[in-house]
Parts: structure tokens; sequence; C-alpha cells
């Protein structure tokens, strides 16, 4: 059976602070919201995998990593957005500030998505924007309130130290998806 895989930087030790911005979301008709705990930036989404891939993606990983040339470094986790508009609204996010590691995950991003594609994993269809998923939008009820929060509401969610990018597994269950980590790679 295959696996669900994406490859991440999770933001360690920063779930209150996004339970925190959440906050501002609850109650809002047709959102919702994410686990925070599992908040993390997707550098790729490789989608189903067989698991007798693993190590050759994990190996793929490392090599990106070393390719890129990006070391470890802190990112600022702050602000509000949306996707793919604020006039149709599917996933809510927390983005990372610009100058603040934007760069370096973007770096990781496109070592990471050239090695991905070169195992024959779909290339990506948008341009990259590290984001953190907070809430999802199932229907429009509470449309209005999310418009006006995100415009008008700047969260400073907080710095992280990245050190690694991780290669996960969702799961997706009745709860929404839980995410194991299968490897980790430092930078």
């Amino acid at each position: 059976m295959s696996k669900r895989l994406f490859v991440s930087v999770d933001l360690d030790g920063l779930s209150d602070a996004v339970a925190a911005v959440q906050e501002r979301f609850e109650g809002v008709s047709g959102l919702r919201l994410t686990d925070p705990d599992q908040a993390h930036v997707t550098l790729k989404f490789l989608g189903d995998t067989d698991p007798e891939r693993v190590d050759e993606v994990v190996e793929a990983l490392e090599i990106a990593v070393a390719d890129s040339g990006v070391e470890p470094f802190d990112a600022r986790v702050g602000g509000l957005g949306v996707f793919p508009s604020l006039d149709y609204i599917s996933v809510v996010w927390v983005g990372v500030r610009d100058g603040a590691g934007d760069a370096e995950l973007t770096a990781l991003h496109e070592a990471v998505e050239e090695h991905a594609v070169d195992l024959g994993f779909d290339p990506e269809d948008h341009d990259f924007t590290p984001h953190a998923t907070i809430a999802r939008m199932d229907h429009a009820g509470g449309k209005e309130t999310v418009q006006r929060v995100v415009e008008t509401d700047d969260p400073d969610v907080g710095l992280m130290t990245v050190d690694e990018i991780r290669l996960k597994e969702s799961v997706l269950g009745s709860d929404g998806p839980t995410y194991r980590t299968l490897a980790s790679v430092s930078l």
C-alpha cells in the first residue's frame, strides 16, 4: 500500500503561538482549524509513493540539501494569507516574513523540487510561498470574517531555528490527517 508523503520544515516550538493566532478564527462558519502541533511549511508534496522508494527519496533529499547550500538559519513566522484568493478562500495560512528565512526556504524548496522531479514526481504547478496552513475553508459561511481578519491582522507567530527538513507521511483519518516523520535530513 502506498504512503502519502511530503517534505516539510516543521514549526517546532511554535504550536502555542499558532494556536493563539487560530483563536482569531474560533467559531467561524465553514472554517476548520488545523492541529497547531502539526504546523509545518511544505517544501514539496510527493503524494502517493511506494514504501519501497522511501530510502531513494531520503537519499535524494540529502543530495538536495547539499546542493541548496543552505546552512541552519532562523525564520520569522508571521502575517496571514489565503489561497487561492480573498474572493475564493480554501486555505488560511501564516507566512514566513520577507528577509527572515523566506530566501533559504525557497532555496531548499527549489533543490528538493529538482531532485523530486528527477525521481519522477510531478513538478509543482504554482509558485512557492513559504507558509503553514492554519485552517481550511469548507464553505463560505464565514468568508467575510476571514477576509476582515486577514486584511487587518498581522500577527507575529515567532522565530524558529531551521536545521533540518523532514520526510513525512500523511495518514488520513476521520479527524483529519496525522503526520508521521519517516526521516530527517540535517542542514
